[in-house]
């Protein structure tokens, strides 16, 4: 692969890859470590794909297993994130009160809803991408919409008791 390709293989996915990454792991750091993991598997990949959306979605599946074996070590296990420590402050593009409600779902419920809204998968091309249904899809789509919507509700009620109307 030259270095044009390699540009441009950076530059079309390595944001949704970083998105992947903070969905599955909760940590911008590792999040950045599986994107460029993933981007330095294809570039030493001698992997060839029929089109765009094959590409695409060869780079979710990898992303995705990259992930969940991340998730498995031990190291994993014993690690605190900073943003688990109270007194730290950070500041990230990526937060913002949606994607903090979004980060309290479940995991399987977090990436269908990030694959579906943020990429614009179908239900369908979901299932293949993680190796699930298309009905399981459909269930953590729908699941995930509901929560979603009794998150949003709770944090309304919770600002209105709030607010001293007298």
């Amino acid at each position: 692969m030259d270095e044009i390709q390699a540009k441009r293989l950076v530059d079309t996915y390595s944001d949704m890859l970083l998105r992947i990454g903070i969905s599955y792991l909760k940590n911008k750091c590792d999040a950045e470590d599986i994107c460029q993991s993933v981007l330095l598997k294809y570039i030493q990949s001698d992997v060839e794909f029929e089109c765009t959306e094959h590409e695409k979605a060869w780079l979710i599946r990898t992303a995705i297993n990259t992930c969940k074996n991340l998730l498995k070590t031990a190291y994993r296990k014993y690690d605190v994130g900073i943003d688990e420590v109270p007194e730290a402050y950070t500041t990230d593009e990526y937060s913002s009160e949606m994607l903090d409600i979004i980060n309290r779902l479940p995991q399987k419920h977090r990436i269908c809803i990030y694959l579906y809204y943020y990429e614009g998968y179908s239900a369908k091309e979901i299932s293949g991408l993680i190796g699930k249904g298309e009905v399981t899809v459909r269930q953590y789509l729908s699941r995930a919409r509901k929560r979603l919507r009794d998150y949003l509700s709770e944090d309304t009620d919770e600002n209105k008791r709030g607010v001293n109307y007298g």
